[in-house]
């Protein structure tokens, strides 16, 4: 698919939310918590070997009352332009899952003619999670990285929310600032996005069951 038609496709997307038949199926423990120990070098730690999630077993993030709907997106996805075309397909795949997740994309989802540094901040802030694709265009980006200094000062303690992507760096060049945080390691682009959809499935499905002990 152009660019062209990408973005007619998405721009015609409903932004409401999914029908309550649309289920979240449940999940086994968070693999973005933090470690209890960090080893002495002190580098990052990959969800490459992350469990899977396991049957459904519960719907509740579906209805009309769930702590879903307390944010108008399910994710933001922070990234530089140099990155769209990733971007691009990972969007497509989120929104085109059963959970129909809510996406926020900056360059589709901004406000006409908003300041840059306004429109970041409301997309941290509208939304449950944030996925950084970290990549060396990324890192270059001064708005990249005060996106994710945002994300970071809005949740701290991260507990799956903040969830970054390395694509095409090496993990000696992970951000300092989330060296306590694990990340997803694009090797196969489809077993990587699968492991960002489970991440955000897992916090979704534990903000509905603990609302505030999460946000």
């Amino acid at each position: 698919m152009d660019m062209a038609g990408w973005f007619k496709a998405l721009l015609q997307k409903p932004r409401k939310r999914p029908d309550a038949s649309n289920g979240i199926p449940g999940c086994s423990p968070s693999s973005t918590s933090p470690p209890s120990q960090k080893s002495p070098a002190s580098l990052p730690r990959s969800l490459t070997g992350s469990p899977k999630l396991g049957p459904s077993i519960s719907r509740i993030v579906s209805s009309s009352d769930s702590a879903r709907w307390s944010k108008l997106y399910d994710v933001c996805i922070c990234h530089s332009e140099g990155d769209l075309e990733f971007v691009e397909e990972l969007v497509t795949y989120l929104e085109n899952q059963p959970e129909h997740f809510r996406c926020f994309l900056q360059l589709r989802d901004s406000a006409p003619g908003g300041a840059v540094m306004t429109e970041l901040c409301n997309a941290v802030q509208n939304s449950h999670c944030w996925v950084l694709l970290i990549t060396p265009n990324f890192l270059k980006d001064p708005w990249c990285c005060y996106q994710m200094h945002h994300a970071l000062t809005e949740a701290p303690m991260a507990n799956g929310r903040t969830i970054p992507v390395l694509k095409d760096i090496d993990r000696t060049d992970y951000p300092r600032e989330l060296r306590c945080i694990y990340y997803i390691s694009v090797v196969l682009q489809e077993n990587s996005f699968r492991q960002i959809k489970e991440t955000i499935l897992r916090y979704l499905l534990d903000l509905c069951q603990n609302p505030r002990s999460n946000d």
